[in-house]
């Protein structure tokens, strides 16, 4: 077989395995779709399938296969971060700052100390911090990725509770929004080059001016035209910040983050989202199977990961807990909002991927946050329904 029909038998195999166990064993309650096509991607990497098959694994997952199916997820990843960059509704956060930085904060603030505990226990043990880590990013990188909240799964998962334009749902919006920006707002901390200082700063005295130019652009233009140029705009802020050490995807959340999102269609914006999730994402999970690695052994790796899960999800809680008693919650409504605030996967996915890509954590590490990322998605649906159930009508109406 030559290359393309080996990249189709590929492509067969990413989009066929996961709707099948999807659709056949009806998982959509506890394993959404997009829950089911990431588990896919480890399975059908190296530690897993690799392992049990490894001559047919080389023979379908070829370097130059492997080339092509990269190239499809870096796009796919970038136009997805920046949809999740225009969707933050910054407006609305600073018109309820108070409570929204309270609740945001503690959301945030609290899995991160129990993450940075658990990066520290890891950071004494060998094999665990990559190569081109000082011990403090590695351990911010562990503890933000248990603080994480993805954004556009968040907005999935509250569709499916029909809580998505209630006004509950827009207040948790508001919050994983502002954690969006601090999360992001910390990789680039991390990924800081100092031998490419100089590049970093210009990047970050530019690009003001350049968001600036584009904003007074944007309105002018057609709301059709906007989109083709959105997307150029999203590449070139991609490759500068690549260009200055900060990692392409970090561009690609300034891309979208500088946009207001009423500039484009909404209805047009969730179906490009849904269309990525369908027909590009899929790739990105099955890349981000391929680097997963169980070196340090399954028993070590399962360990790790249910400690990071225990920090991710203790620490949401909790921080919901003290915000809920701060700010005068109803009973049940810190709960509810720390589980739906507990989904983690495609954003901690892409955010450990850049973490591995500048070797600040190693493959066994990477492979452990993605299995706590997959875990605390998991939970999401199943422990937020009965609590959704149980509030009254006047907490889900509050502003």
């Amino acid at each position: 077989m030559n290359t393309t029909e080996i990249f189709l038998v590929a492509m067969t195999v990413i989009f066929a395995v996961p709707y099948l166990v999807w659709r056949l064993g009806r998982t959509d309650y506890v394993a959404p779709l997009v829950v089911v096509q990431i588990i896919a991607g480890v399975l059908l990497g190296p530690g897993v399938a690799g392992a049990a098959w490894p001559e047919l694994h080389r023979a379908v997952f070829t370097p130059a296969v492997i080339q092509a199916l990269n190239g499809i997820a870096w796009w796919a990843v970038m136009m997805f971060v920046w949809v999740a960059g225009l969707e933050l509704d910054l407006r609305r956060a600073w018109a309820h700052r108070v409570e929204s930085g309270i609740t945001a904060g503690l959301a945030l603030g609290v899995p991160l100390l129990f993450g940075a505990a658990a990066g520290l226990l890891l950071a004494a043990q060998p094999g665990w911090i990559g190569t081109g880590a000082r011990p403090w990013q590695f351990v911010l990188g562990v503890g933000m990725s248990c603080a994480v909240t993805a954004l556009p799964i968040l907005i999935l998962l509250m569709e499916k509770l029909a809580i998505l334009r209630r006004p509950i749902g827009q207040r948790i919006l508001r919050y994983a929004s502002l954690d969006d920006i601090a999360i992001w707002g910390v990789l680039a901390l991390i990924l800081m080059d100092w031998e490419r200082l100089s590049r970093q700063a210009g990047f970050m005295l530019g690009f003001p001016f350049a968001a600036l130019a584009c904003r007074a652009l944007m309105p002018r233009l057609p709301e059709r035209d906007r989109w083709f140029v959105g997307l150029i705009w999203l590449a070139l802020v991609s490759l500068a910040a690549d260009w200055a050490g900060l990692h392409f995807m970090v561009g690609a959340f300034l891309a979208g983050a500088v946009l207001d999102a009423d500039w484009f269609d909404q209805a047009r914006m969730d179906q490009l989202r849904e269309f990525l999730l369908l027909t590009l994402m899929p790739v990105f999970f099955l890349s981000t199977g391929l680097r997963t690695s169980w070196s340090l052994g399954g028993a070590a790796v399962f360990l790790v990961a249910g400690l990071l899960l225990f920090a991710a999800v203790a620490g949401k809680l909790i921080g919901l807990r003290l915000a809920g008693r701060l700010l005068g919650w109803a009973p049940g409504e810190a709960s509810l909002i720390g589980w739906l605030l507990q989904t983690k996967a495609l954003i901690m996915i892409i955010f450990a991927n850049i973490l591995l890509d500048r070797q600040v954590i190693t493959s066994p590490t990477f492979t452990a946050l993605l299995l706590m990322a997959i875990g605390s998605t998991m939970l999401t649906i199943p422990l937020a329904t009965p609590r959704l159930a149980r509030l009254p009508p006047a907490v889900l109406t509050r502003e």
